[in-house]
């Protein structure tokens, strides 16, 4: 059967593409957030799935204000990039696994969870900056992703605790398909940022490691921190951890097996006024 052998979380800030695609990532502005995911490459030239499952947001390319899912699961083979106002940028479409999304899909809707079934859409840098990230600058994608987008943009959005089941319903889903796949589910978004209003630029350091470091130890507890909690301390963007849980809920522990091993972890700030996070988890073998 396949298996989810690690889960990845990283911010998704626009501006850290742009740097990669402008050449400008060994500048001293963005040296020391692009030297904390030196060791997460290596990590996944080492460790390389066969499919990703990665939750992100999407910012008004694929949806628009007229039709936002609050779950949407891409189930094509292969997606565009987007332009997002100024070009698509310069990386590698993305080669989906429409039969494994099919799957996925089927078995978390019979788990009551109702998602946005997407067959075709453009991808942005909530999806890409992971990658990119991750795999630095390629000429393809090593493997295949499937793309779950997830509202944050346009209240209501989901609980954290929704979004921990999900990942629980998506672990058991990966776990039911007969066929021996090399699994990780990444969550990305955040972490604390403000882009507009009086507050804009806020950044709170002290909250987004205590979030790192129960997201680790306590994911269940801290995924019923209310909305509210989210935009006062950290921004109203910083909502986006949400997107976590579903990472977070698909790993061993929370179905109670084994806590994750901490591979690596690593926070920065700022880049384009916002905190950067990062955590690695690996399930055990």
């Amino acid at each position: 059967m396949a298996r989810i052998t690690a889960s990845v979380y990283t911010s998704h800030v626009p501006a850290i593409g742009a740097a990669m695609d402008l050449g400008k990532d060994h500048e001293p502005y963005w040296r020391k957030l692009f030297d904390g995911y030196a060791y997460s490459r290596r990590w996944m030239r080492e460790n390389t799935p066969d499919v990703i499952i990665l939750v992100y947001n999407d910012h008004a390319n694929a949806f628009s204000l007229s039709m936002i899912p609050t779950f949407a699961i891409g189930t094509g083979s292969r997606y565009p990039i987007a332009d997002e106002g100024w070009g698509p940028r310069p990386v590698p479409e993305v080669a989906g696994d429409a039969e494994f999304a099919a799957h996925i899909t089927q078995s978390v809707i019979q788990d009551d969870f109702d998602l946005t079934i997407v067959n075709e859409m453009a991808l942005d840098h909530g999806l890409t900056v992971p990658l990119s990230l991750m795999f630095g600058k390629a000429s393809a994608w090593p493997c295949r992703v499937i793309p779950f987008a997830v509202n944050v943009l346009q209240y209501p959005v989901p609980s954290g605790t929704r979004c921990f089941r999900l990942g629980k319903a998506i672990r058991k889903a990966v776990e039911s398909y007969d066929e021996p796949l090399d699994v990780q589910v990444w969550g990305t978004g955040g972490m604390s940022h403000q882009l507009q209003g009086p507050r804009a630029g806020l950044i709170n350091r002290e909250w987004d490691n205590a979030f790192l470091d129960r997201l680790v130890q306590e994911p269940a507890v801290l995924a019923e921190t209310p909305h509210v909690d989210y935009v006062r301390e950290a921004g109203s963007e910083s909502i986006e951890l949400v997107m976590w849980f579903i990472a977070r809920g698909a790993m061993n522990d929370a179905a109670g097996g084994t806590p994750p091993k901490v591979v690596h972890r690593f926070y920065h700030i700022p880049a384009s006024n916002t905190a950067v996070g990062h955590l690695i988890l690996e399930n055990p073998a």
